[in-house]
């Protein structure tokens, strides 16, 4: 069919592009060679798309062990991530920076699962506590204490700087401890927990003191590049109920083109990530105008995503399975919470489409 519309074509106008003339001898010798190289080139288009291409990795950041005030042993906790479809897992116990090799030895598998390094650097000022993961650092972070509650946290993110860790400043109201301007003053930080899975740790803010939603929507507004993490923060994996610590209440999903440490560190630096609490997300693109979300879940669960803006006011609000918002170039920074009709909740990173 090709030839046939070719030669039909060809000879209505008897000449090509650069001013040769086409006769049937010349197709049928030339047309051959054309397509198998066009269609080389599609492959070799395609093989280097397959090879760039990226994929979403399931993982927690926040975990202990017996090591720190976990109840089980580092083999024990990472056999519990693994037999539950986690791809990666961070052991972050207090002040101390577990040896995963021979852990990764048993457990890792290539795309399928990988531990991280990392530690909880664990410090207080004035009784309040001041804890700041790292994750994949190169040696072990000494808390390096501090005057205030800000320069407290500053010392150590300098400290975990230090050691190529990537930083990020665990439930900030746990007893109530850090405040939007707190964080203010901070530099290098990065990354905070918006979700922890804590029963203790005062996601939602009370009595005066802001939510971490809240507290994120201050720091943004206020030019803060800060993405936003979701954890579990296991401590109790062999008794179960709410007054206890359990696996599997948050986690994060990293987009990143292998499942290597230095891989989804570099793409959690990036936030080139969403929190969940239980929302799965396919899709999280800010091609062109558009600010686009794709919500998984079961036929009878209702989703509403709320487009937030500076101060934290709500941009737009959808109960759409694909919820787009459309940029009007006016925005310092656009983010977005999915919430399911089941309590769980996604959180996805800030755009700044006016920088």
């Amino acid at each position: 069919m090709i030839y046939d519309s070719f030669r039909r074509t060809s000879k209505s106008r008897n000449v090509n592009a650069l001013g040769v003339r086409i006769g049937p001898t010349m197709l049928r010798k030339w047309l051959p060679r054309i397509l198998i190289a066009t269609a080389l080139a599609s492959l070799l288009a395609l093989a280097q798309l397959n090879v760039t291409q990226k994929r979403w990795y399931k993982g927690n950041l926040h975990t202990h062990t017996l090591n720190s005030d976990g109840d089980s042993t580092p083999d024990q906790v990472a056999t519990w991530y693994r037999e539950h479809k986690y791809n990666f897992l961070t052991l972050s116990d207090h002040n101390h920076l577990t040896d995963i090799a021979g852990l990764n030895a048993v457990h890792a598998a290539k795309e399928k699962f990988l531990l991280i390094p990392g530690e909880e650097v664990t410090d207080a000022y004035d009784k309040k506590p001041i804890h700041i993961n790292s994750y994949n650092p190169a040696s072990l972070g000494i808390p390096r204490h501090g005057t205030s509650v800000a320069d407290t946290i500053q010392n150590n993110v300098n400290e975990i700087l230090s050691t190529n860790g990537l930083p990020s400043l665990n439930h900030p109201n746990f007893g109530w401890a850090v405040t939007a301007q707190d964080l203010l003053a901070v530099k290098g930080l990065g990354l905070f927990e918006v979700y922890n899975g804590h029963p203790a740790v005062n996601n939602d803010g009370g009595g005066g003191f802001q939510s971490l939603d809240e507290m994120w929507d201050v720091l943004l507004t206020a030019g803060q590049k800060l993405y936003g993490i979701g954890v579990d923060d296991a401590h109790h994996f062999k008794q179960i109920g709410r007054e206890f610590s359990n696996p599997g209440k948050g986690w994060i999903q990293v987009r990143a083109s292998e499942l290597s440490a230095t891989a989804i560190a570099a793409a959690i630096a990036q936030g080139d990530f969403y929190a969940s609490s239980g929302v799965q997300l396919s899709e999280v693109t800010t091609a062109g105008s558009d600010y686009r979300l794709t919500i998984e879940g079961a036929d009878w669960e209702k989703m509403t995503t709320y487009f937030i803006g500076d101060g934290g006011k709500v941009l737009a609000k959808t109960f759409d399975r694909t919820a787009v918002y459309h940029f009007t170039g006016k925005e310092h920074y656009v983010r977005a919470r999915v919430e399911s009709s089941s309590g769980g909740k996604a959180w996805t990173q800030p755009v700044f489409p006016a920088r």
